[in-house]
């Protein structure tokens, strides 16, 4: 079964990343780079990738039969998106276990409902 893990973040974060040394940053993408080993022992790995910071972002909320575009990300929260993995494991267990070895304090973990192909 395929689960994807959202990697969240501080909102600080994104400020103190801007200022980190690249000592601090390649010590951090040191150890995404031992996670995605991981997955690729476990021939778990599906796909994964780092997000732009999220003032890049640009959100479309449906209102009515219109469409609102408005720049940043789709809500104010204390924590932003900053990645995910997708990954194929056995079971939910396994998911976590993933999770758990991702350098992240929060990772969200949801089961990927697969849809039938329309024809």
């Amino acid at each position: 079964m395929r689960y994807m893990l959202l990697i969240y973040q501080d909102a600080d974060f994104e400020r103190s990343w801007a200022d980190a040394s690249e000592a601090d940053k390649a010590e951090l993408y040191g150890k995404y780079g031992e996670f995605g080993a991981l997955l690729q022992e476990r021939n778990a790995f599906v796909a994964g990738d780092e997000l732009a910071l999220s003032h890049t972002a640009t959100t479309v909320r449906q209102d009515g039969d219109d469409f609102v575009v408005t720049d940043g990300p789709f809500a104010e929260v204390a924590e932003q998106l900053g990645g995910y993995f997708v990954v194929e494991a056995r079971d939910l267990d396994e998911a976590l276990e993933f999770a758990r070895a991702l350098p992240s304090e929060v990772v969200e973990v949801r089961p990927i409902q697969v849809q039938e192909a329309v024809a």
